[in-house]
C-alpha cells in the first residue's frame, strides 16, 4: 500500500483525533492510529474504547489498504519536518511502515489493522441538528464546572436534557452549578443523557469557527457527532444525574448588581491573600457598597477593597471560595452581573444582566462557613 500526502495537512488531522487515543498497557493496539485508505481517501480513526474519533482527508493513492501506525513517533516526526509532500509505503506482509520527505526515511513498525478495535456504530438512535457555535457555547460556559470526584460518577460529566422547547446542559460538582439552556435549538422529543469530560474537550477543540451543524444522534448507550469529515463517538455515563432544580433556590430578595470586569479583578486581588487551602473572601454589603475582604491568619496577610454597587435587599455578610467566583465570572458574558442571595448559609446565584434573548444562564456558588473573629 503506498499513498502521498502534504505533512502539514496529515498532522492537523492527526492532531485532531489524537487525544482520543489511549496510552494503555493493556491494550497496546491503542497507541496506534488506524489508518483505512479507499478511493483516494485516507480515514484515520483513534480510541481509548469510550471515545472514537474518526476524521477523513484525500491522498494520493490507487490502492485501498489498512495499517494500525503508532501514534506518538509519527506525530514528533511530523512535527519537526517542513511542509512538503510525504509518501507511505506499506509493506501488507509485515506492516512495515517507510515514510520517505524530502531527503529523509524513516521506518517504523506498524500493527496489524484487524487488531484495532471496531469503532462504534449508533444503532435505533434519535437525533438532532445543533449549530457548532451554540455546541461550542454550551461546553465553555459547562465544562468548568465538571466534578472530578470518580465516586461521583454521574458529576463527571455534562448533563443534556432535550425537550421539543429547548436544550439545557448542566454541570456541577456540589460547590458550584451552572445550568446553560438555549432556546433556539430543540428536539422532537424529551430525552436526556450524561456526556464524559473527556469527549467534550476534544469535541470543543475540533469544532470549526465556522458555522456548520453539528448532527447528534444518541441511543441509551452513546452519543455520536458528526460534522465536516469528522466522527466523535462516545459511550454515555450510565448514572442518574443528581436533581440539581432542588439545589436552586427560588426565593433570593437580596440583589447585588456589580460591573463583571471591576468584581474580577478585584477578586483576582484580594484572593492571593487569602488561605491558600480556603480561598476564602468575605463579602460585606451595605447599602450601595460591596466590601470584599481576605486574610490568612497563618502569615498574618490581609486585603480589603471596597467597591460600589446596585443593592436591593437587607445588608449581608457571606463568604465564598473565591476560586469558584473567579471561574465563574471569566465564563460569563456582558458589562454587568446580578448575584442573587437570600441568607448567609445559603447558595448564592450569579445571573448576567443582560441575557442573549436565545440563551440563558444560570450559575450557583456555594457559601462558606465565616469565622467571626474580625
Amino acid at each position: 500500500m503506498r499513498f502521498i500526502v502534504s505533512t502539514s495537512t496529515l498532522l492537523k488531522h492527526l492532531q485532531i483525533v489524537n487525544g482520543a487515543s489511549s496510552s494503555s498497557t493493556v491494550l497496546p493496539i491503542l497507541e496506534n492510529f488506524l489508518f483505512e485508505i479507499k478511493d483516494g481517501l485516507l480515514t484515520i480513526s483513534a480510541t481509548d474504547l469510550q471515545t472514537s474519533m474518526t476524521t477523513s482527508l484525500s491522498v494520493e493513492s490507487k490502492e485501498e489498504g489498512r495499517v494500525a501506525v503508532p501514534s506518538k513517533i509519527l506525530l514528533d516526526t511530523l512535527k519537526t519536518l517542513p511542509d512538503q509532500p510525504i509518501t507511505f509505503i506499506i509493506d501488507d506482509n509485515n506492516f512495515a511502515i517507510e515514510i520517505s520527505a524530502g531527503d529523509g526515511k524513516y521506518k517504523l513498525s506498524g500493527e496489524n489493522a484487524d487488531d484495532f478495535p471496531k469503532i462504534p456504530v449508533v444503532d435505533n438512535a434519535s437525533s438532532l441538528n445543533v449549530p457548532a457555535s451554540v455546541l461550542s457555547e454550551a461546553i465553555t460556559k459547562t465544562i468548568f464546572a465538571v466534578s472530578n470526584d470518580e465516586l461521583r460518577p454521574a458529576m463527571t460529566g455534562v448533563f443534556c436534557q432535550l425537550s421539543p422547547q429547548n436544550i439545557t446542559f448542566v454541570a456541577t460538582d456540589a460547590h458550584k452549578l451552572v445550568r446553560y439552556t438555549r432556546n433556539d435549538c430543540k428536539a422532537d422529543k424529551a430525552s436526556s443523557f450524561i456526556l464524559p469530560k473527556k469527549a467534550l474537550t476534544l469535541l470543543k477543540s475540533a469544532l470549526p469557527n465556522s458555522d456548520v451543524n453539528v448532527a447528534i444522534d444518541y441511543n441509551a448507550t452513546s452519543a455520536f457527532f458528526k460534522f465536516d469529515n469528522i466522527n466523535l463517538v462516545c459511550r454515555l455515563i450510565d448514572e442518574r444525574y443528581p436533581d440539581y432544580e432542588a439545589v436552586i433556590p427560588a426565593n433570593n430578595p437580596n440583589k447585588l448588581i456589580i460591573d463583571r470586569a471591576l468584581f474580577l479583578n478585584t477578586l483576582r486581588r484580594v484572593v492571593i491573600f487569602a488561605n491558600k487551602t480556603t480561598h476564602q473572601v468575605r463579602l460585606k454589603i451595605n447599602g450601595s457598597e460591596l466590601n470584599i475582604s481576605s486574610e490568612d491568619l497563618d502569615f498574618a496577610n490581609e486585603a480589603h477593597e471596597r467597591l460600589s454597587c446596585q443593592y436591593d435587599g437587607e445588608d449581608l455578610e457571606i463568604g465564598f471560595n473565591a476560586r469558584f467566583l473567579i471561574e465563574m465570572l471569566n465564563n460569563l458574558n456582558g458589562e454587568e452581573v446580578t448575584l442573587e442571595l437570600s441568607t448567609p448559609n445559603r447558595a448564592g446565584l450569579l445571573i448576567p444582566q443582560t441575557n442573549d434573548e436565545n440563551e440563558n444562564v444560570l450559575m450557583l456558588v456555594m457559601p462558606v462557613m465565616l469565622n467571626n473573629n474580625y
